[in-house]
């Protein structure tokens, strides 16, 4: 950063693409919703400003490959002003949302310690959702979620780390327990993931120690539900299970995680019982909480907000008394409409279409509630092998299916959402030389992808100062501290 570059906390206004007069269309968040948002504006009439709390924008569904080491992160993450470069209409601002002020019709964000606000004629809150632990936060520190590249890097460098500390140690306890791994959820993020640490460890890493034998590993695949993939219903369910299974997976269901520490976590299975056990490497995925930014659209129009937080919008996805502020994605609390990329990329299309209409003089009262087309829902279980559950329009039937057909749409699906050519191309070369030489080429980990969150957390507790004191003039600025 430039010297001259203001750090106090008076806003700055954001730049919005143009002289001001026209429409002005704010999004926050990059994500499907986000995303699909700013492309639907790009040759609209109207000023896009973009804020996001990363450069990137990141395809959630393979961060499990990220972090078992079968794909890069910059396959899942394109940089996002490259993405909308060609938009002259749109422009992306960094930082975290501190503020909606739907009064003043303006957005707050900070970036280190530049304040900037951003006003706004249409607002459409696309934030996401993060890891919930349940009310037990201090979980996260010994079994990370998986939620952000930070979060993949992080389990890619805790999974291997586990490895390479049991082939040093001669404690066969010791051992045991590093060669433990445990996912706690068993939704399609969990299975995903506990399938490919499974996998990592019979196929891609044996012969690979001298000391160890990867393939006596252990992985507990634990949910305090009574079936696997709750939502795809009993006879996919049992196949899943029964595939995991075979894949060397041991599956506890009836299990609630009570407490955990570093070196493993209590257990309270359904009788009452409670039991330990000893595991290093954890893997959190067991829900998910909105952005709490879901709470202060409620404390300011009224709207209610569901058990998780999200924001349960009216039928034109705005929230009450706003009808220029829409809510889309995982902040959208919609019967019928699961938090998956569908539900966000189809909530966005709507609310820039009825954002277009009323620039065409379009009346908000007379807009057609939003409907969900449920395209269907799919989870890989192991290499060859996944679920898939289609419903049939106009019915409450569905196709179910499940192993190598399955499989293929799946990767073809997951391709085709995938953003620019050559991350389709790169990953499909990965996956490739993956499934035929059981080979995975992002192994590479290091000691900073391990540590850094919490590390980061201590510079911004020195950084930043609380809410309402001044900032320390004799402190030093985080760019310094940085460059020291």
């Amino acid at each position: 950063m430039n010297d001259d570059q203001p750090v106090d906390d008076q806003p700055i206004e954001a730049p919005i693409g143009g002289d001001g007069a026209r429409h002005r269309v704010v999004i926050i968040g990059s994500g499907f919703g986000g995303l699909t948002a700013a492309r639907q504006l790009a040759k609209a009439d109207v000023d896009v400003t973009v804020i996001a709390r990363t450069t990137h924008h990141l395809f959630q569904p393979l961060l499990y490959q990220v972090a078992t080491g079968l794909i890069s992160e910059g396959q899942i993450a394109p940089a996002l002003r490259v993405v909308l470069r060609k938009q002259g209409n749109t422009t992306v601002v960094l930082g975290e949302v501190e503020t909606i002020d739907l009064q003043r019709r303006s957005v707050t964000s900070r970036l280190l310690e530049r304040v900037t606000e951003t006003p706004f004629d249409s607002l459409i809150v696309a934030a996401g959702a993060d890891q919930s632990y349940f009310g037990n936060d201090q979980f996260a520190e010994y079994a990370p979620g998986l939620k952000t590249i930070d979060d993949a890097l992080e389990l890619r460098g805790r999974i291997l780390g586990a490895f390479e500390q049991a082939e040093l140690s001669d404690d066969p306890d010791e051992r045991a327990r590093l060669l433990t791994f445990v996912v706690v959820g068993a939704g399609a993020t969990g299975v995903e993931m506990a399938g490919q640490i499974a996998e990592m460890a019979t196929k891609t890493l044996r012969g690979s120690f001298r000391n160890i034998d990867p393939t006596e590993s252990r992985v507990i695949l634990l949910d305090a539900a009574p079936a696997v993939l709750p939502p795809y219903g009993g006879k996919l369910s049992r196949r899943a299970a029964k595939r995991l299974a075979k894949n060397g997976v041991e599956i506890q269901l009836g299990a609630m995680v009570v407490d955990m520490d570093y070196h493993g976590l209590v257990v309270k299975d359904q009788d009452g019982t409670t039991r330990r056990i000893e595991s290093q490497c954890k893997v959190w995925s067991a829900g998910v909480a909105a952005s709490p930014l879901g709470r202060q659209l409620a404390e300011q129009s009224g709207v209610e907000l569901d058990r998780a937080g999200r924001v349960k919008v009216g039928g034109d996805l705005t929230v009450t008394g706003h009808p220029n502020v829409f809510v889309v994605g995982d902040l959208m609390a919609v019967d019928g409409v699961p938090g998956m990329a569908q539900g966000a990329i189809q909530g966005a299309k709507y609310a820039t279409a009825a954002i277009r209409a009323g620039l065409r003089g379009a009346d908000p009262a007379s807009r057609k509630p939003f409907s969900y087309w449920d395209k269907g829902s799919m989870a890989t279980i192991a290499r060859f092998s996944a679920v898939a559950k289609i419903p049939i329009p106009g019915t409450s039937r569905s196709i179910e299916f499940s192993g190598f057909v399955a499989w293929l749409g799946w990767l073809f699906l997951h391709l085709l959402y995938l953003v620019g050519f050559r991350n389709r191309f790169t990953t499909l070369v990965d996956w490739f030389f993956a499934f035929t030489s059981r080979s995975r080429t992002q192994l590479a980990i290091t000691e900073q992808q391990v540590f850094a969150r919490n590390a980061i957390g201590v510079l911004d507790s020195l950084g930043r100062p609380r809410e309402g004191s001044q900032p320390d003039e004799s402190a030093p600025r985080l760019e310094e501290r940085q460059s020291a």
